[in-house]
């Protein structure tokens, strides 16, 4: 059945109301949700960083149990893509776009503008900036995309349940989900799904601006950003149109070929032996350190714990959020696989990817800030990897590659995200027809584009934060009931 449900209609209305709410008064909307961003932060900021720990070694536990050898699907069921193709899409969905936001910029900032706990422009804030970039992007947050997108899959194609999040209950609350209990938990997750993705368009429309400007001269504002918005939407949702196995798989593919592309520029055309040294220094230094970072919260320092409140307890609280979205989408395109294939190659693949960019961007930058190359400590966010490019040869083409990975990787959110918002309003329906997908390309965008138009991108990020605490709570509830649903099961003895 792909009759569109309750869901749909209840998260429309809420987020007519919030986006409504944004643009009548969007300075009162910023400091209202700022506060509350702020007292979750600093009252929960303990159980994010336990949570989060919890589920690393949870995700190690179902690695080496004998749960690993069970299959998201029937036993017969094999997987539907190549696993080149599915680690592309794992990345693409997962990570895609704030790489490339990121790549240069949060080292940079961890070494020259606020590090979390040495001097600033100093050889030990140079190795704790790689140690903090590579923990902010590493094994704790695809442990969590992990674990809640084992949960659906395992649901979804060994149990037959529909892609939800509430179905993944049952086994706790029984036909409880059925009910208004259930619509309740998938419009959480459809909400934070909404916005989660529309903040993304804004702020990928941000950077294409900028990396317009910086090619081009392009008009940095919102006429400009409106038309990136409007020719992406477009593009996704020709994407969305054609299917799974057509447009985001193709999409996924070009993408990593791209990224590949960009991160090897920047190899060759950066401190190359320096980058190498740092990436082999840095992921030693991540490993021995990762107990001690998975459990700081700095409780009697003021300073570092406001450091952890911007970076560590943001990012488990962003992550957290994208997990509705991400992890479905994992578990859609994760069919056929065993337990421990899907668990080790969620967790190692996109960390060893995003560990490889970090050292390479984030290296290239200090070394130009240290060098004395430019001055990248005082460029914008979104800037700074064009400002970093401007210091290497051929500048102008590395550029031009970058704009088009941040399109690739903005479409291919986008389309995912389309395919998901589609599933989780149609009752869990692994083919969701293309006006609903359709319908969910476009409100996504139009929310991107409202909230652009008022300044209000900083207030969408943190409403999706604070919808982040009640979802956790979900997840909870997802692994308890996953383990009650595992015990059923009798893992063969033979390998």
């Amino acid at each position: 059945m792909r009759k569109i449900s309750n869901v749909f209609y209840i998260t429309i209305g809420l987020i007519i109301l919030a986006v409504g709410f944004g643009v009548a008064d969007s300075d009162r909307f910023e400091t209202v949700t700022t506060a509350i961003k702020s007292f979750v932060s600093s009252t929960f900021g303990w159980y994010y960083m336990l949570l989060l720990s919890f589920l690393l070694v949870l995700s190690i536990f179902f690695i080496f149990s004998p749960y690993g050898k069970i299959r998201l699907g029937k036993d017969s069921d094999r997987p539907s893509f190549s696993t080149i193709t599915w680690i592309a899409m794992l990345f693409s969905a997962g990570m895609g776009i704030g790489l490339v936001f990121y790549g240069a910029a949060e080292p940079l900032s961890h070494y020259a503008i606020n590090p979390a706990t040495e001097e600033p422009n100093t050889d030990a804030a140079f190795k704790e900036a790689m140690r903090y970039s590579f923990f902010h992007w590493g094994f704790h947050v695809w442990a969590m995309y992990g674990i809640v997108a084992l949960s659906l899959a395992y649901f979804q194609f060994r149990k037959g349940e529909p892609g939800l999040i509430s179905a993944t209950l049952k086994p706790i609350f029984g036909k409880k989900m059925k009910g208004p209990w259930g619509v309740l938990i998938d419009v959480l997750a459809v909400f934070a799904t909404a916005f989660g993705v529309a903040t993304s368009l804004g702020f990928g429309a941000v950077q294409i601006n900028a990396g317009l400007n910086y090619l081009f001269g392009f008009t940095i504002g919102f006429t400009t950003q409106l038309i990136i918005i409007a020719v992406v939407t477009v593009l996704f949702i020709m994407s969305a149109w054609s299917g799974l196995s057509k447009g985001i798989k193709y999409l996924s593919n070009a993408n990593l070929i791209l990224a590949l592309a960009l991160l090897g520029f920047v190899l060759i055309l950066g401190p190359t032996l320096l980058i190498f040294n740092i990436f082999t220094d840095s992921l030693g230094g991540y490993l021995s350190n990762l107990v001690s970072m998975s459990f700081r919260t700095a409780p009697l320092n003021a300073s570092h714990r406001e450091w952890m409140d911007t970076w560590t307890i943001f990012y488990w609280a962003w992550w957290i959020s994208w997990a509705p979205f991400v992890s479905m989408f994992i578990a859609r395109v994760s069919k056929g696989r065993t337990i421990r294939e899907f668990m080790a190659v969620v967790m190692l693949a996109p960390t060893l990817l995003s560990a490889i960019w970090f050292s390479a961007f984030g290296t290239t930058a200090i070394n130009a800030q240290k060098e004395g190359l430019a001055d990248l400590a005082k460029a914008s966010t979104e800037l700074t990897i064009f400002e970093m490019f401007h210091t290497m040869p051929i500048s102008f083409i590395v550029s031009l590659f970058a704009v088009l990975l941040i399109a690739c990787f903005f479409i291919t959110s986008a389309d995912s995200a389309t395919f998901v918002l589609g599933m989780q309003s149609t009752y869990g329906s692994l083919t969701p027809s293309n006006s609903v997908k359709i319908t969910w390309g476009v409100i996504q965008s139009a929310i991107a584009v409202i909230l652009l138009s008022v300044n209000g991108l900083t207030a969408l990020q943190n409403t999706i934060i604070i919808a982040a605490l009640p979802f956790s709570f979900i997840m909870l509830l997802m692994i308890i009931s996953l383990i009650k649903a595992l015990q059923g099961e009798r893992p063969k003895k033979k390998a």
